[in-house]
Formats: C-alpha cells, sequence, structure tokens
C-alpha cells in the first residue's frame, strides 16, 4: 500500500476520481461485471445523465470510466504506483458537476500499489484488461461499438501524453508507457493488434490535439448538457 499526495487526490478529483464513498451510490465494477446486473446498471446510466437510449448511455458511462484508465497510466508514468482493489472496492455513483448530474468513480485510498519496472508491461496489460473487460460486458446489453467505446478512452489518453512527453520529469517514462500501449503483444487476447496504435495513425499524440482523430462518434452530442467533443468525426 503506498500514501496519494495531495498532488494525485486532486488530480484525481480533477477527473471526477474520488477517495471516499459516493453520497448516491449506483452500481460496483463487480456488478457492471456480473451479466444478471449489467442492464439494470446501464439504466442507472441512463436515468441519472437523461440518455435518450442504452447505446448513449453506455458511450456516456465509457467516457466517465474512460477517465480512470486514463488516470491509470497517468500514475504509473508520474509515480509508478496504480489503483489495484478489487472490483467490489471500485464503486460508482451520481454527482452534480457544472450543473449537469453525472456519473463518477470512487475508489480508496487503500488500494494502491506501488509498481516495480520489471512488472510494467504486465501492469498496462492489466489495465488494458480490464477496461476490455468493461467494454465486452456493455456490449452484452447495448448496440455499440467496441471502437466507439475504445476512442472514449484514447481521447484522455492524447492529452495526458501530451502534457507528459512536455514535462522533462516524466517524458522518458512517457515515452516508455507510450511504447508498451503501441506494441501488438501487449494487446494479445484483447485486440488482433494494438488499439491505440491504430488510433494514433503512426502520429504522436501531440500532433492529434484539436484534430478529427476520431472514426466514430461518441454520442456526447445527445447527452442533455453535454456537446459535441472536439474529435468527433461528424463535424
Amino acid at each position: 500500500m503506498t500514501k496519494l499526495t495531495n498532488d494525485q487526490i486532486q488530480q484525481l478529483n480533477n477527473y471526477s476520481i474520488y477517495l471516499k464513498n459516493p453520497q448516491r451510490p449506483l452500481f460496483s465494477l463487480e456488478e457492471l461485471l456480473y451479466d444478471e446486473k449489467n442492464r439494470d446498471c446501464l439504466l442507472l446510466v441512463q436515468a441519472v445523465s437523461s440518455s435518450p437510449n442504452l447505446t448513449v448511455a453506455a458511450s456516456f458511462f465509457m467516457r466517465r470510466f474512460g477517465m480512470m484508465i486514463a488516470m491509470q497510466l497517468t500514475n504509473l508514468t508520474m509515480y509508478d504506483e496504480i489503483w489495484d482493489g478489487p472490483a467490489e472496492r471500485m464503486k460508482f455513483g451520481a454527482l452534480e458537476e457544472y450543473g449537469n448530474r453525472t456519473v463518477s468513480t470512487f475508489i480508496e485510498t487503500g488500494d494502491w500499489k506501488s509498481v516495480d519496472e520489471e512488472d510494467r508491461t504486465a501492469v498496462i496489460r492489466g489495465i488494458l484488461s480490464m477496461a476490455d473487460s468493461v467494454i465486452r460486458q456493455i456490449r452484452k446489453t447495448a448496440a455499440v461499438s467496441p471502437i466507439t467505446l475504445w476512442e472514449n478512452i484514447f481521447g484522455f489518453l492524447l492529452w495526458q501524453y501530451h502534457v507528459l512527453f512536455n514535462n522533462p520529469g516524466t517524458s522518458e517514462e512517457a515515452q516508455l508507457d507510450l511504447q508498451i500501449l503501441k506494441d501488438d503483444r501487449t494487446w494479445e487476447s484483447i485486440a488482433p493488434r494494438s488499439r491505440f496504435a491504430a488510433y494514433l495513425k503512426g502520429k504522436e499524440p501531440s500532433e492529434l490535439l484539436n484534430t478529427t482523430v476520431r472514426t466514430t462518434c461518441c454520442l456526447s452530442k445527445d447527452v442533455p448538457g453535454l456537446m459535441q467533443c472536439g474529435f468527433c468525426p461528424l463535424k
């Protein structure tokens, strides 16, 4: 177990990840991954977000969960630490942000661990496997493309790696982690090849900021209170 710094906690909060129990709990990651409860979980997301259907709700949730995946990779690069708790201790709750009701992630401070250098590839693969498990489970209930759901994660990674590359204290580790993410071997049993490398199309994250990098629409334009995202191919 490691003790998070105030800077780490603030960074997590900026991405709607909180180190406490939700006041308005919805479900846990464990419940989301149960076939019997998956639909009920997405119906709760639909109700909180006022999404018009389960497809939009699924994409909305994956954007929220994508922030957790991005923060896992960011904390790995910056601090050699990740959240490593059981699925029942990652909870999702309803909050109001910027005047809109949304779904945020709640985890516990005691579930963070340090990562040794030789375990880095396995840890990144584990983070991707967590995302893949959620994507596969969501698609059992909602008719939504896996590309859409992965791109919901990758949009956050573009900005994170842009920032990390431009920080002399993190640029070297960020480049190493990016190479792991782009390596097809890291994605074995998840995808035929690296989905992130396909998303980047041979370019650096900084080159893709403020460009139409997505190949699918994230459907945020269909969620009341939200707008079309800056990466949308429908522009």
